[in-house]
């Protein structure tokens, strides 16, 4: 008797997959790879007490990070019960670092007789913009599962390097390496191209920061408003994928440059002069 696994990119698309027609067993995975320290080998204990303090410093307690994400992740130490795995993910950058450390982390219980595939959602025919998980009903999901992408285990050992390459950070490393090699997995150079613009450019800021002294150059606002604001910019012209807090997270590190008034925030004269 086949039984699946669905790894899923976070609560939103639970939801949506629990009402559709879909079965098997479900894990959810609730890291963000793309913030914090990191350690090549996902999973060992290194990896776990950097990933512990990096939560903590943004106010997650530890038993919540365990409760959270890794009661779910410690399932994937043992898929022998699993004759298919199927990875759920989406195009942005949030996600594919994630998908980078899943696969390296799945590779260390690897089992020829599992199947292994990808429905990673972006490009649709008719749209203009790339969709997430979160823009198909559950009826479209039946069509998702369908239309999977099979993963080799040579894909993962790409997956794996790529993961280690991301891990190191080395900007001329991540210019060069070819994250495109494998078709497999075609948002992952565009998601590479998009962290490289969060390293530091001419004024010591990186792409975000730069955008939010923009946007209270532009018209002063709360700290809602620009963190709405800069949801729609990243929908329209970026692949970051983030959410509130990363950039909530962004707008407390640039405090030095900017005044509260009424709750409205306007640069002070070192934001003006970076402006």
């Amino acid at each position: 008797m086949t039984k699946t696994l669905h790894i899923l990119n976070g609560d939103s698309t639970a939801e949506i997959f629990s009402k559709s027609s879909l079965k098997g067993d479900i894990l959810v995975w609730r890291e963000m790879l793309c913030e914090g320290a990191l350690h090549k080998d996902v999973g060992c204990d290194e990896f776990w007490i950097k990933r512990y303090t990096f939560f903590k410093e943004i106010g997650v307690s530890k038993l919540e990070y365990y409760d959270k994400t890794i009661k779910e992740l410690v399932q994937l130490e043992d898929v022998s019960q699993y004759n298919e795995i199927i990875l759920w993910f989406e195009y942005d950058l949030f996600c594919q670092i994630n998908l980078m450390g899943l696969c390296s982390y799945l590779l260390q219980s690897f089992r020829k007789k599992t199947l292994y595939s990808l429905v990673c959602t972006g490009h649709k025919k008719g749209k203009q913009n790339l969709q997430t998980l979160s823009d198909y009903s559950p009826e479209d999901y039946k069509v998702l599962y369908e239309n999977k992408v099979k993963l080799t285990q040579h894909d993962l050992l790409f997956a794996e390097t790529s993961w280690q390459v991301y891990v190191e950070n080395n900007k001329e490393k991540l210019k060069t390496f070819n994250f495109a090699k494998k078709g497999k997995f075609q948002y992952l150079q565009q998601a590479i191209h998009q962290h490289l613009q969060r390293f530091p450019n001419e004024n010591r800021l990186n792409q975000i920061d730069n955008k939010i002294l923009e946007i209270i150059n532009t018209e002063p606002s709360t700290k809602k408003g620009i963190i709405k604001k800069l949801l729609l910019w990243q929908r329209v012209a970026t692949v970051y994928g983030f959410g509130d807090s990363q950039y909530y997270r962004s707008l407390e590190k640039l405090s030095d440059y900017y005044i509260i008034v009424d709750n409205l925030l306007f640069l002070n004269d070192r934001g003006e002069e970076l402006i």
